[in-house]
């Protein structure tokens, strides 16, 4: 049965009175009328944590690292990495140099969280997360002892990150959620970006669970959610609201689209997630441009449900396309784009062009090191002999 979005945005109603708004049996803070729903973050980050910042904890240009995919995807083809350019401006970001906080404070407890927070996020770029989780409580012991609400939410949510790279998945799920309680208690809507990047962590935690009902339900909160903001939005003036902001919006609507879309392909729900992709792959191209590195990937995975559907040719045109844009770019994977498009080859029965395509994605990934691909491709060129001797 084909998914498909659904007008009820959140599972809960407002509430008549201040209440604590539940979640699966568990009980979190929060103000009257405020629906909390849950939901979540590209799969796998887990697995990936000494290479990647999670997305709370950028580098000081801000970009979207998500999952690994391929053998979840439930597609043939796929990217080992994908990249957003992050919305700036949210409670996840570190906005400049600790903006969350205000810019002459010299109280010394404050001065000491901040310091904290920046020995943290340095220990997660060099992937000691260990080190990392533990400067984080002493961060966020010194934050409820100086009631610092904002240094507060700002911890969890980088403790929620590391939680989430460590596989600790659970912990994380209660850690964002807390997060979001400290956001709503104050004047934080339930359609700001922070809250509803928060959601969209929760969803995909929701599908590594396999927890497919709330991971279903927390895509479509975060989908619906932002597409009518951006509507509502569409025609205010820029003194009112900046471009820049109606673009990071969009690019949030972006991440949703592309995690809800693996997410489609990990449950062979392929027209759906073809859909998606293709939102995602206009927000991406117009947003951030043809040649961005998520557009590229974007392109690919386009090419990946296309293929898995057995639209071989319309999947060879994009995959193509991605392939030039990565040679043109130099983008960092493109030994990966390679692979795909020699797949896409096999698949078109373009034996010959295969073979070809596959050597020179594995030389790539011979001279940059990629273990893990050089072994996929290996595979993958061993089963095109099959293929070949077989089809004789």
């Amino acid at each position: 049965m084909r998914a498909r979005l659904h007008s009820n945005k959140a599972p809960f109603a407002p509430g008549d009175a201040p209440a604590r708004i539940t979640w699966r049996g568990r009980v979190l803070k929060g103000t009257a009328g405020r629906r909390m729903l849950a939901v979540g973050v590209p799969r796998a980050l887990c697995r990936l944590a000494a290479r990647r910042c999670p997305a709370g904890l950028p580098p000081s240009r801000t970009v979207w690292r998500g999952g690994a995919r391929g053998e979840e995807g439930g597609g043939r083809t796929g990217l080992a990495r994908r990249r957003w350019a992050r919305p700036v401006g949210g409670a996840l970001g570190f906005l400049g140099a600790f903006s969350l906080f205000p810019r002459d404070a010299e109280e010394e407890g404050e001065d000491a969280i901040i310091l904290l927070l920046k020995r943290a996020k340095l220990s997660v770029m060099k992937g000691e997360l260990g080190e990392a989780e533990q400067v984080l409580h002493q961060a966020l012991r010194l934050s409820h002892q100086s009631d610092n609400r904002k240094a507060i939410v700002y911890t969890y949510s980088m403790m929620a990150n590391v939680a989430f790279m460590q596989g600790q998945l659970d912990n994380a799920e209660k850690l964002y959620k807390a997060s979001m309680s400290y956001l709503l208690a104050g004047d934080t809507k339930e359609d700001d970006n922070a809250i509803l990047e928060m959601s969209l962590k929760l969803a995909s935690i929701y599908a590594a669970q396999k927890q497919h009902k709330l991971a279903l339900a927390g895509y479509e909160f975060c989908i619906l959610t932002l597409e009518e903001k951006i509507a509502k939005q569409k025609d205010l003036p820029e003194d009112v609201l900046p471009a820049e902001e109606k673009a990071n919006t969009r690019l949030l609507l972006g991440m949703s689209l592309d995690s809800y879309a693996r997410y489609l392909l990990s449950i062979n729900q392929l027209p759906v997630a073809q859909k998606m992709y293709e939102k995602a792959l206009q927000i991406s191209n117009d947003v951030q441009g043809e040649t961005h590195p998520q557009t590229v990937v974007l392109i690919n995975d386009l090419a990946t449900v296309l293929d898995a559907q057995g639209h071989y040719d319309e999947a060879y045109s994009y995959v193509k396309r991605a392939a030039e844009l990565a040679k043109e770019t130099q983008h960092p994977e493109e030994h990966m784009v390679l692979n795909n498009l020699a797949a896409i080859l096999m698949h078109k029965e373009d034996f010959l062009q295969a073979k070809q395509v596959y050597k020179e994605a594995l030389k790539q990934a011979q001279q940059k090191g990629d273990v893990a691909s050089v072994q996929h491709i290996q595979e993958e060129l061993a089963e095109l002999a099959k293929r070949r001797k077989g089809s004789k």
